[in-house]
């Protein structure tokens, strides 16, 4: 990788900027947020990129990845889904670091610093990921369409018109808001979980379970739930919602602060699935799990029928729904950054061609493919497998940027840097021995 001097404007590297407090001087220039009085107004308006990409995370592939795994597995893999929401804070953090004092959004600071070629090549990652969680995010919302009656030939371009006219019609505020209420309707699998009555003594006893490392079954559940925890598309769209939302670099506690609390969210919610299906499917024949409709009916043996379906498809139908608003966002605000053309969703699609077009042909496409597709289980997984397989190359991306971008008052600590590389060194091996165990 030839890593070249970093060409920022203004300076907004090299010299860093300062962050006071809330009670900076009345003279100095003040973001959007200064407008706003009282901390919870100011805690408000940065916590908003922060909650939509995490809800955005528990996404359809990730909650019938979370379902497979309780179902085959029972609780085995609940450890990991708790050990996993340090490591999401720690990458998600870092991205909103490097988009707050730099002023740029990822692909366009990658451009900044190695070029153009390693930012097409980053960009392109991204591309093969996002058509992928958009494709599963389709067939979720066919796969609700099926539960309540409806042919995905209606539901599928009924979801895509919807998410067009959310985004061409509003700004970035109202996107925003109507993704993070989308996204809380992901809620019900807690309701899910608690219906479905697990066992006290069985969900404490998860930790001393001994892992079936020998199974590649299990390793490809590993891998997928590795995949499903930070994916490419999360640290390209919140990097550049940042920016767009015009939050700064003073508002980078309260960003801390909301990205904590949204990687516990998106976590309990992958638990709460994990829960439901284990205490419901595992030890049972719950037969092929191919669709959303087979996971929401094995599940109505223990949470009813009426109480099972609801939740689920709830669930799924939220978790869809603002991870397609995420997934494309990110792709499009990504192409716009190495193209260099302007990308705001508080303009209109006339000024922002390029930026609302690539937005558009990606769920467009995307609703397409999905009329096409088979197992949802099966499609789900592999996706998240070729996360998990794509991620180290971002997080590399990621660590060196930090290492090299980050001004002196935000710099990399020690311990940041020893868990970063043990974090990348593990998805690296998990990647090899996953792909050895396919082969």
């Amino acid at each position: 990788m030839n890593v070249r001097p970093l060409g920022l404007r203004a300076g907004a590297v090299a010299k860093a900027p300062e962050a006071p407090g809330p009670d900076a001087e009345e003279g100095s220039p003040q973001p959007p947020s200064r407008r706003l009085r009282g901390r919870w107004m100011w805690l408000a308006v940065a916590v908003g990129p922060g909650l939509m990409v995490m809800l955005a995370d528990t996404d359809a592939g990730s909650v019938v990845t979370a379902a497979q795994s309780g179902a085959r597995f029972g609780y085995r893999l609940l450890p990991l889904e708790v050990l996993l929401i340090p490591v999401l804070y720690l990458v998600m953090e870092l991205t909103v670091r490097l988009g707050l004092t730099t002023g740029k959004g990822h692909a366009e600071l990658i451009k900044a610093r190695f070029g153009r070629g390693w930012a097409v090549f980053s960009v392109g990652i991204l591309l093969v990921t996002s058509v992928g969680a958009l494709v599963t995010e389709f067939a979720g919302i066919a796969g609700v369409g099926s539960i309540v009656g409806l042919p995905p030939q209606l539901i599928v371009p009924g979801a895509a018109i919807l998410l067009l006219l959310v985004v061409v019609s509003g700004s970035y505020r109202r996107v925003e808001l109507i993704g993070i209420g989308l996204g809380l309707f992901e809620l019900a699998f807690l309701v899910a979980a608690i219906r479905a009555h697990p066992d006290p003594g069985s969900l404490a006893g998860s930790l001393r379970l001994g892992q079936p490392l020998g199974n590649s079954a299990y390793l490809a559940l590993v891998a997928a739930n590795v995949g499903a925890v930070v994916m490419p598309w999360m640290i390209f769209y919140q990097q550049a919602a940042i920016l767009d939302k015009g939050i700064t670099v003073r508002d980078l506690r309260f960003a801390r602060i909301n990205t904590a609390i949204g990687a516990v969210v998106t976590q309990v919610i992958m638990i709460a699935v994990l829960v439901a299906t284990g205490a419901s499917l595992f030890h049972r024949h719950a037969g092929s799990l191919n669709t959303v409709a087979q996971i929401s009916t094995a599940l109505t043996s223990s949470l009813g029928a009426a109480g099972g379906r609801l939740a689920f498809s709830m669930g799924v139908a939220g978790a869809a729904l603002v991870a397609a608003l995420v997934v494309s966002l990110g792709a499009a605000w990504a192409f716009a950054e190495v193209a260099g053309k302007p990308r705001s969703l508080n303009r209109k699609f006339r000024q922002e061609p390029l930026f609302y077009g690539v937005f558009t042909g990606a769920v467009g496409l995307s609703a397409v493919l999905v009329l096409s597709s088979g197992s949802l289980v099966g499609l789900a997984i592999a996706v998240e497998v070729l996360n998990a397989l794509l991620l180290p190359i971002v997080l590399i991306f990621l660590i060196v940027l930090a290492w090299t971008v980050l001004p002196a008052p935000y710099r990399l600590r020690l311990w940041e840097k020893v868990v970063l590389l043990f974090v990348t060194a593990a998805v690296i091996g998990m990647g090899a021995t996953l792909a050895i165990t396919s082969l």
